[in-house]
């Protein structure tokens, strides 16, 4: 049984929708939700509009790390911003929030590793932020009776948080400052009169409004394409576990060697991942979008397991899913409202295994629950985050795996573009045009 958000679930935002908005939001993963709040807050009547249910997909799916560590350099100060709004959120929410500055590690057998390592410490000084090398004897002192490591490197601030719950309580939280959420409401095509947009369409009427932002995670392209926008995202799968209760002073802080990955959970388990394999659908985007993913291809490609097709009709890239449709019919956005894969159980068998070898004192770990999301990346892992050609239509997505820590953070600035004011961070790196205006393309880092 998977321990995530389903169609089970009862809906919690019946609806139905107002009339007219002083702005929608599509989708309510945790960058639709806090850009939602921050909007509320300045006093704006925003609509929230959700296929399925609040976090059903990659929101209430992922690790449940809130990393400072190892982003790119443009997205650090946004992520650092991100961590102190989950430590204010956590004041006021409590402790089933579930965010804890646990620190994150990043751990390898390599020796060789240390220079990227050290190469991160320096970015992060830079930015204020305190990250520092680990050396193999300080790795068995802070995990005793571990694998023999051969070095490391550890953000003490860093943090964890329980996705599935999280991100729900970030939604009362919004609806709490004004947001109106509605579930089971997908939103089947902008409005537009002359090019100019007017509002959205969506399966329980019209909502007039000058603003829009696309948060729509592994559908934001599907959408955007089919509105004129072209967006070069992909989907891949990623495979997680919960395993039964273990002690907590025996793996130390969350972490991530060359095999797998690892976080506390408040129910006294571990979260357990493969530490960077996935698995990559194909379909008509992907060789749309072949030139794009050419320089990641040929640093990760062995990372990713190339599978012919969708394993069911109906999945954002699937070779039958409709790209164009009538906005007064349902849509494929109806036809999957929840994009719930099964996991990859030969990746988290290897991830057992790869535990029993970094922990023998503990052996192969029970699985209790097994679950997958899709996660919405980018040719270059960092998002897009920015204004269309379509004024007042602005896109948050291809968060690339990074977007639960990073996710309030995102919200604020997003709001703040959509207000008229000056974001705070340096957002040129998440312009749209940088896949059409000729530039080098500069890939995040992996690590």
């Amino acid at each position: 049984m998977s321990f995530v958000i389903s169609l089970a679930d009862r809906v919690v935002y019946p609806g139905p929708p107002p009339a007219q908005a002083d702005a929608v939001v599509i989708g309510g993963g945790v960058a639709g939700i806090m850009t939602a709040y921050f909007l509320a807050r300045a006093g704006q009547r925003v609509v929230l509009c959700e296929k399925g249910r609040v976090a059903g997909e990659q929101s209430s799916r992922n690790w449940g790390w809130i990393r400072q560590q190892g982003r790119d350099p443009a997205e650090l100060p946004i992520t650092m911003e991100a961590v102190r709004l989950w430590e204010g959120f956590a004041a006021q929410l409590g402790p089933e929030l579930g965010f804890n500055r646990c620190g994150v590690t990043y751990l390898s057998d390599r020796p060789e590793a240390v220079a990227g390592y050290e190469n991160w410490v320096r970015i992060a000084a830079e930015h204020g932020l305190e990250s520092r090398v680990l050396t193999k004897s300080q790795i068995a002192g802070m995990i005793p009776n571990s694998a023999n490591w051969a070095c490391g490197m550890i953000t003490p601030s860093d943090g964890r948080a329980e996705p599935w719950v999280a991100v729900k309580m970030l939604a009362h939280l919004a609806v709490g400052a004004g947001v109106e959420i509605i579930e089971n409401c997908a939103v089947r095509a902008l409005d537009l009169e002359g090019g100019r947009l007017t509002g959205v369409v969506t399966e329980m009427g019209r909502i007039k409004t000058p603003q829009v932002l696309l948060a729509g995670g592994a559908w934001s392209s599907l959408f955007a394409r089919a509105q004129g926008v072209d967006l070069p995202q992909l989907s891949v799968r990623a495979s997680v576990a919960q395993t039964a209760p273990l002690p907590e002073n025996v793996l130390g802080p969350s972490g991530v060697d060359d095999d797998f990955a690892w976080r506390r959970r408040l129910d006294g388990g571990y979260t357990l991942a493969p530490g960077a394999e996935h698995d990559l659908f194909i379909g008509p985007d992907a060789f749309r979008h072949f030139r794009f993913y050419i320089p990641q291809m040929r640093r990760d490609l062995s990372k990713t397991a190339l599978r012919p097709r969708a394993p069911e009709p109906g999945y954002p890239d699937g070779w039958t899913t409709p790209r164009h449709w009538d906005a007064d019919q349902p849509g494929p956005f109806e036809a999957m409202r929840i994009l719930d894969p099964q996991p990859n159980m030969k990746y988290l068998e290897s991830v057992r295994q790869a535990f029993a070898r970094a922990f023998p004192q503990i052996g192969l770990p029970k699985l209790q629950r097994s679950w997958a999301g899709m996660i919405d990346v980018m040719p270059d892992t960092v998002p897009v985050l920015d204004e269309t050609a379509i004024g007042g239509f602005f896109v948050a997505t291809g968060l690339s795996g990074h977007g639960f820590g990073i996710g309030p953070g995102i919200g604020r600035v997003m709001a703040d573009l959509m207000l008229g004011r000056a974001p705070g961070h340096d957002l040129r790196r998440f312009r749209m045009s940088r896949f059409t205006d000729g530039s080098k393309m500069e890939l995040g880092p992996t690590f």
